[in-house]
């Protein structure tokens, strides 16, 4: 298993390319994540920035492979800091660029503690520009079945294909 096809991800995950596209022009402008329905402290670090290809079997004996990237933030309030620039977090980014390859398409994980509590993985949704701050909110992210998912992608596109507005008339839907 020699390609690794990122088009599997989850749809609903933002990729580091367009997360960084959004940040790129919004410079001066606060970066607040959420998770567990709280801000991250306006003194948060990125502590680790990391790349891996994977190469796994899924349950139903499936090859998968996979680029992913993970950013680590340490929610911590330190000084009398504010929460970080967009502007500082892409070229926190950029310069990781410079050390290790980064794929803009690649399924991107955060990975976030306090230092006290044990690590936590979430994936992150669109970012919502608001006056005040560029919000991002980040979700647990949740263990899946390949296959199942798999399965349940195609029955939703057959129902879809099936009860669209031309198929109205066919009768599969009745």
């Amino acid at each position: 298993m020699n390609a690794i096809d990122n088009s599997k991800n989850q749809a609903d995950d933002i990729k580091l390319g367009l997360l960084l596209n959004i940040l790129a022009s919004e410079r001066d402008t606060p970066l607040v994540f959420y998770y567990d329905g709280q801000p991250v402290k306006p003194g948060y670090h990125i502590t680790e920035v990391k790349a891996g290809q994977f190469s796994a079997l899924d349950c139903g004996a499936n090859p998968e492979g996979w680029t992913e990237i993970f950013i680590q933030l340490w929610d911590i309030d330190e000084d009398d800091r504010t929460h970080m620039p967009a502007g500082k977090f892409y070229s926190i980014i950029r310069k990781v660029t410079e050390h290790v390859q980064l794929d803009d398409s690649a399924k991107l994980t955060f990975e976030v503690s306090d230092g006290v509590r044990p690590m936590q993985l979430y994936c992150a949704a669109m970012p919502v520009l608001r006056t005040d701050a560029v919000h991002v909110e980040l979700s647990p992210r949740p263990a899946s079945c390949k296959p199942r998912d798999r399965w349940l992608a195609e029955e939703n596109s057959k129902a879809a294909a099936c009860c669209g507005p031309q198929a109205a008339t066919s009768g599969c839907c009745v």
